[in-house]
């Protein structure tokens, strides 16, 4: 049963919009007191120099000092191929539990086996320090907040609820958006379609908050709406399309996406909690399968 929703409580979300992968992390802070959570930080990679930099975590890190807010939580809505996390080095200088959903072990052996990693990578999501079940509640200070499993662009995708403002991941975009692929090892576009319903069964009046926002049609990006709105407008799921109908089309869609520029480094580095694999002289290293996706 999925737990209750108190919209009465508010939490301040303040948004952070990384460019280069069209991604929107976030500082969300409980509303009376100083604890707070981020949500979905990037680490820059220039891919044709092999060069990590971390201006978009620096941001977060900068935001949350300035505040003096207290780090409780780092959380990863599922296993990114857009774009690396930040997660550990967020971690490293404000600390915090790096969380995920517990899927995540389906999505290691899968890639485990695409990468062909060998037994000491670990594929017991022990990269991380949490892993969350379905309705699996927690805290943020003294504000509530649970995970529902929404599985379908990937097998460990997560909504995360807080509050009256829940984090759709890539669940969902924004209503002229409409959803994420399901073309990538693990994915469905039923399992999606059936995700994106249970968050419509939400309450309206909670805010939602995108993972991703591409700008459709030459808008402003934007990344804050509510399931009413969703549910009225996405151009999906809106207006009562069927299963079968969204299955087709998503099939058909996602047939015709070109692959994401930094899914090979993404995956090997998101898969293990946001580390970047290294050689046996401790050399940081990332490997290019060929003909595996």
């Amino acid at each position: 049963m999925t737990p209750s929703i108190d919209l009465k409580t508010s939490p301040v979300v303040t948004g952070f919009f990384d460019e280069t992968s069209n991604t929107i992390s976030y500082v969300v802070q409980e509303p009376d007191g100083s604890a707070c959570a981020v949500i979905d930080p990037v680490m820059e990679f220039d891919q044709a120099a092999g060069r990590l930099t971390y201006e978009s975590a620096d941001r977060v890190i900068a935001y949350i000092r300035e505040r003096n807010l207290s780090l409780e939580w780092i959380i990863e809505t599922h296993v990114h191929a857009d774009h690396l996390s930040g997660a550990p080095y967020i971690q490293q200088e404000l600390g915090g539990k790096i969380g995920i959903g517990k899927h995540v072990m389906t999505v290691q052996n899968t890639f485990g086996k695409i990468f062909n990693e060998g037994t000491e990578f670990q594929r017991d999501g022990s990269q991380f320090d949490a892993l969350f079940d379905d309705c699996d509640t927690y805290t943020i200070g003294q504000m509530k907040c649970f995970a529902l499993h929404t599985p379908g662009h990937t097998p460990a995708c997560m909504v995360h609820v807080m509050g009256d403002a829940a984090f759709a991941g890539d669940t969902l975009f924004m209503p002229d958006g409409g959803s994420a692929r399901a073309d990538f090892p693990g994915g469905d576009a039923g399992e999606l379609y059936d995700s994106i319903q249970r968050i419509l069964a939400l309450p309206d009046a909670l805010r939602l908050f995108m993972c991703h926002d591409y700008g459709p049609g030459g808008r402003s990006i934007a990344w804050e709406t509510t399931v009413g709105e969703e549910k009225a407008n996405n151009i999906h799921v809106g207006e009562g399309k069927t299963r079968d109908e969204f299955i087709k089309f998503r099939t058909e869609r996602d047939a015709q996406l070109d692959v994401p520029k930094l899914i090979l480094p993404s995956l090997q580095v998101n898969m293990r909690g946001g580390e970047v694999p290294e050689d046996s002289d401790g050399n940081m290293v990332l490997k290019v399968p060929v003909n595996k996706l």
